[in-house]
C-alpha cells in the first residue's frame, strides 16, 4: 500500500484534512495553560482517526479493517468531545464550534459508511488463513457459595 492509495480513499483524505484543520484552526487558540493538556489530547486524538483508516485500510482484511474504523470512529467522538470542552470554557467561538462540529458530523457519517461497505464486499475474505478463528478453551469457574444466612432469614 503506498500513499497514493490512501489519496483515493474519500474517508481518508476528510479525515486527514480534519485532523490538519484541528491543528490549524484549533490548537493555535489554546491558551499556554493548556499546552501539554487538552492540546496534546485534541492533536492526538484528531491524527489518530486517519493514521487507523490507513491502518485497516493496510491489512487487506475487512474484519482488521472494520476494527480499526471502529478505533478512528472512537477518535473521531474524542476530537468532537475536545472540541464541545474548548467550546464551553471559551477557548473557541461559537462559528469554529459550529463549523468544526459539522465536519465532525459529516467525518462520521464517512467512517460509517466505508465500515458498511467493508462489511458488505467483505474484501480480503478469500484470503489465506482469513477463515481461520483462534479458540481457546475456558477454564470452568467453580462458584462457592460461602455465605451464611443471617439471623434474620430465621424468622418465623
Amino acid at each position: 500500500m503506498s500513499v497514493s492509495g490512501l489519496e483515493k480513499l474519500d474517508v481518508w483524505c476528510k479525515a486527514r484534512d480534519f485532523a490538519v484543520r484541528i491543528n490549524k484552526d484549533l490548537l493555535p487558540l489554546l491558551p499556554a495553560e493548556e499546552k501539554w493538556a487538552l492540546s496534546q489530547q485534541v492533536r492526538r486524538s484528531s491524527q489518530s482517526i486517519p493514521a487507523n483508516i490507513a491502518e485497516g485500510h493496510g491489512r487487506f482484511y475487512f474484519q482488521d479493517n472494520v476494527r480499526f474504523c471502529y478505533i478512528a470512529r472512537g477518535s473521531l467522538e474524542e476530537t468532537l468531545s475536545h472540541i464541545v470542552y474548548a467550546h464551553k470554557v471559551g477557548y473557541i467561538s461559537e462559528s469554529l464550534y459550529k463549523d468544526l462540529a459539522v465536519d465532525g458530523e459529516n467525518l462520521n457519517r464517512l467512517i460509517n459508511g466505508y465500515i458498511g461497505f467493508l462489511k458488505r464486499s467483505k474484501q480480503g475474505a478469500n484470503e489465506p488463513g482469513a477463515n481461520y478463528t483462534v479458540r481457546e478453551e475456558s477454564a470452568d469457574y467453580i462458584i462457592e457459595d460461602n455465605s451464611t444466612p443471617s439471623s434474620d432469614s430465621n424468622i418465623e
